[in-house]
């Protein structure tokens, strides 16, 4: 039985400015604004919610399945889930599109300026979870935003319980679609900052809108995390890294540790704190998909943090 993961496969595509760009940008002269940097140092990273969060899932021993739209330069992205064993059932193909993908360049302040360029995405829509053959458990993470409602409702026609993950699509899903979705939903994550986006836009308090779901979970980055479970607010600390490299993906891979506890049906505070070590092994690194850690070391690493055995 397969999880299914519902989202964006995208290219970053990561450069560095070996300045700052409050030194040639003038505030005067910003409304002609007309600058180019020297960018040295390139990398290209395989990113995109979907893609991180089934890479962890695979880690962690769970089967996933991806769902997702990819334009007609997803060839290196295609041979790297066959490298890895992920399936591409479910990856469509759209003709005539880019892969979604940003261009995030980040100068010596740490200051970033990103393009993100949606391409195929804004077709995920194309797509039906219902022909996704013996799933037990769904995740409809950023997407575009047709497709996440689609998935939404498909997953709860299938009698398949998913969790609802807006994260960064957010501003584009209006008060009632968010309604809609968490009513559909068994679950809900994102972090304090999505949190109160959402009771902002909704009108609801963080308790109305986790009385909606089984469980409802906040991250709070380096405190852990907070999940509202049948009445109980449970609080999860969060695991140590070995060191603070890169937050990118962080939150897919919290959510990878999330849907591997709940699938094998863990109680919600295992689960969760799965989910903080997750979270913690993949900050110590660059990039959304480099961690590389054995069942043993995730193991180990649950054992440091919580005191007791994970399998």
């Amino acid at each position: 039985m397969s999880i299914l993961v519902c989202g964006s496969v995208a290219y970053d595509s990561i450069m560095v400015f070996h300045d700052r760009f409050k030194n040639h940008i003038l505030p005067e002269q910003i409304h002609i604004l007309n600058v180019s940097f020297l960018v040295p140092d390139l990398r290209r990273e395989f990113g995109g919610c979907a893609g991180n969060i089934a890479y962890s899932l695979k880690l962690l021993g769970s089967d996933p399945l991806i769902m997702a739209t990819v334009g007609e330069d997803a060839g290196p992205y295609r041979y790297r889930l066959q490298k890895l064993g992920l399936r591409e059932d479910h990856v469509r193909e759209v003709p005539g599109t880019f892969t979604a993908q940003a261009f995030i360049t980040t100068d010596l302040d740490d200051n970033q300026i990103t393009a993100f360029h949606p391409g195929a995405m804004f077709h995920s829509h194309l797509n039906d979870v219902r022909e996704a053959k013996g799933v037990k458990l769904g995740i409809v993470s950023p997407d575009g935003r047709d497709g996440m409602l689609r998935h939404a409702k498909g997953f709860a026609e299938a009698g398949v319980p998913f969790v609802f993950d807006p994260g960064q699509a957010l501003p584009i899903l209006g008060s009632e679609e968010l309604l809609e979705c968490l009513q559909l939903a068994t679950y809900c994550t994102v972090n304090d900052y999505e949190a109160r986006l959402m009771c902002e836009k909704t009108g609801r308090s963080e308790a109305d809108l986790a009385a909606m779901v089984d469980a409802f979970v906040v991250t709070l980055g380096g405190e852990g995390s907070r999940i509202h479970h049948r009445g109980k607010v449970l609080s999860i600390p969060a695991a140590r890294p070995d060191a603070i490299v890169d937050p990118t993906g962080c939150g897919d891979a919290y959510r990878a540790g999330l849907l591997h506890g709940i699938a094998n049906g863990w109680d919600m505070l295992r689960a969760g704190r799965l989910a903080a070590v997750m979270g913690a092994i993949k900050i110590a690194c660059r990039g959304g998909q480099n961690h590389q850690p054995t069942r043993d070391d995730i193991a180990a690493r649950y054992r440091q943090a919580f005191g007791e055995d994970l399998w």
